[in-house]
């Protein structure tokens, strides 16, 4: 009879520890309480009056001019909401 040869098994990859998880779950905590910190925290919830009002002020900073009420509530938007580039 004919000797097989048993082949032997590939090593088993390490499992994630649960300190490596726990780690990147506070750095990423920490880095989103520092943009909150530095001003950059993501959009409010800016009320239909609040855009009006500071559209209305951009426009008559513009001389009261038609033509792009658009672009001064798309401004007004990005100033209230923090997103202002």
């Amino acid at each position: 009879m004919a000797n097989t040869v048993k082949k032997a098994k590939a090593a088993a990859k390490p499992k994630k520890t649960a300190t490596k998880t726990k780690a990147a779950a506070t750095t990423k905590a920490v880095a989103k309480s520092k943009t909150a910190k530095a001003g950059r925290s993501t959009a409010r919830h800016v009320t239909h009056e609040e855009i009006e009002k500071l559209a209305h002020q951009y426009w008559a900073e513009r001389g009261h001019q038609h033509g792009q009420p658009e672009l001064d509530w798309f401004r007004a938007e990005r100033e209230l909401r923090g997103k202002a580039s």
